[in-house]
């Protein structure tokens, strides 16, 4: 079984109540082979919801207390996002999951840039708190910029 960020598959969960469809990935939840996740609102957060970045490195230095996640007016919801990741991993496991598709650039489900903390759009190589989360635990994951290396894999 796959996992699935959520919005990929046409489901408008994203901060801003939007999705991020991409038809490829859609077809795998129809097909049986995948399910969808969002650990944001596994985290507690609803949608649409303010923007979040990572300030002061990525999501290894979030699960390691050396960096936390701040919504653009400054609130710090770096528990939330762990919560999220938790829930996720948790879910994975049930699954028996080896796979997982996150959205590229998320505080939580980037899996080779993120935002840089600034709310500038600036992009930086590193991992969401999920992706880190889950990648600790053997989970591969990729993110839609990687779905013809997964589509090969299957």
């Amino acid at each position: 079984m796959i996992l699935i960020s959520a919005c990929l598959t046409g489901l408008k969960v994203r901060y801003n109540g939007t999705d991020s469809l991409d038809e490829r990935i859609q077809k795998l939840v129809l097909e049986n082979k995948a399910v969808t996740v969002c650990p944001e609102l596994m985290g507690g957060f609803s949608t649409p919801r303010e923007p979040a970045e990572i300030i002061g490195g990525d999501g290894e230095d979030v699960l390691d207390g050396k960096a936390i996640v701040v919504e653009k007016s400054g609130r710090d919801v770096t528990e939330l996002y762990i919560k999220g990741a938790y829930a996720t991993l948790q879910k994975a496991l049930e699954l028996g999951a080896t796979m997982v598709v996150l959205k590229e650039y998320s505080p939580s489900c980037g899996s080779a840039m993120i935002y840089n903390g600034d709310f500038d759009g600036t992009k930086l190589v590193g991992a969401g708190v999920t992706t880190a989360l889950l990648r600790r635990n053997n989970i591969v994951v990729f993110s839609e910029e990687d779905v013809s290396n997964l589509l090969a894999e299957i």
